[in-house]
């Protein structure tokens, strides 16, 4: 049976992008955003919306934690980096330093 825990760890230069497989959607009929994947749905809370959104490949995780930082009163940048860690463990978000 497949681990739950993340397969490696997200670092603050890492670069992360959504895999070209998955899109990041909002659903009118649910009201929330929602990651599909093939033959998956994931239903989104306002802030993994948030963290997806800011996911191009271009910006670091620093630079996402940064900028959630901007919108949010509590940013946890151990916990953006770990719900990414999961997202990379399940193939929906590719982590690379660029």
């Amino acid at each position: 049976m497949p681990s739950n825990d993340p397969v490696r760890t997200v670092g603050d230069a890492d670069r992360p992008r959504l895999a070209p497989h998955v899109r990041l959607m909002f659903d009118p009929t649910r009201e929330r955003h929602v990651l599909l994947a093939p033959e998956a749905v994931t239903v989104l809370n306002g802030t993994g919306a948030a963290v997806l959104g800011l996911c191009d490949g271009e910006r670091t995780v620093a630079g996402i934690v940064a900028e959630l930082s901007g919108r949010y009163d509590r940013v946890a940048g151990d916990e953006v980096r770990f719900f990414l860690a999961r997202l990379a463990a399940r193939r929906c978000v590719e982590v690379g330093d660029g």
